[in-house]
């Protein structure tokens, strides 16, 4: 099957966030506030996604974020433009406990993890597309002590091999 029939890719059609060096996280941050309060469905799972005020900023400011660069970095933070779509196709449900102290009262009940595919154009000089990279990233998930589940980040993106036309 040909990339460009593959129903689990999520296409987004521009780039918000351009860095030749640094990615503006701030403005990413204040993209991803528009979320917060709102309840998105996987699809094949029909697990039911709760958006909290924190997920921008561990978004814009954890870990995973800050050892991004170059690529990678570019594809996290325009992935935002579509954070709806890639939770209504996540598949590849994980589940693992919580170890962090930090997170006994917030992931009571552990962490969930699904894999999610987007793909993000590239330009020629003219600003014309020349074809899609497309990307696997895994949305974190956390499970609170009442079973409700919180988008936490989304990590570990990878760009896939493959170049759709």
């Amino acid at each position: 099957m040909s990339i460009e029939k593959e129903d689990n890719i999520v296409w987004i059609s521009q780039i918000l966030f351009r860095g030749k060096g640094k990615i503006p996280w701030e403005e990413v941050e204040e993209y991803l506030k528009q979320y917060v309060g709102k309840v998105y469905e996987i699809s094949k799972t029909k697990d039911k996604i709760h958006i909290k005020a924190d997920f921008p900023d561990e978004f814009s400011n954890s870990m995973d974020t800050v050892r991004l660069n170059g690529t990678a970095a570019k594809a996290k933070a325009n992935a935002v433009q579509k954070v709806p779509e890639l939770i209504r196709k996540a598949e590849n449900k994980r589940f693992q406990e919580n170890k962090k102290m930090k997170h006994t009262v917030d992931a009571q009940r552990g962490w969930y993890r699904y894999t999610t595919n987007f793909a993000l154009p590239v330009y020629n000089e003219d600003g014309k597309i020349l074809r899609y990279n497309v990307f696997t990233i895994e949305l974190l998930v956390r499970c609170s002590g009442d079973g409700k589940l919180y988008l936490y980040d989304m990590v570990n993106i990878k760009k896939r091999n493959e170049q759709p036309a």
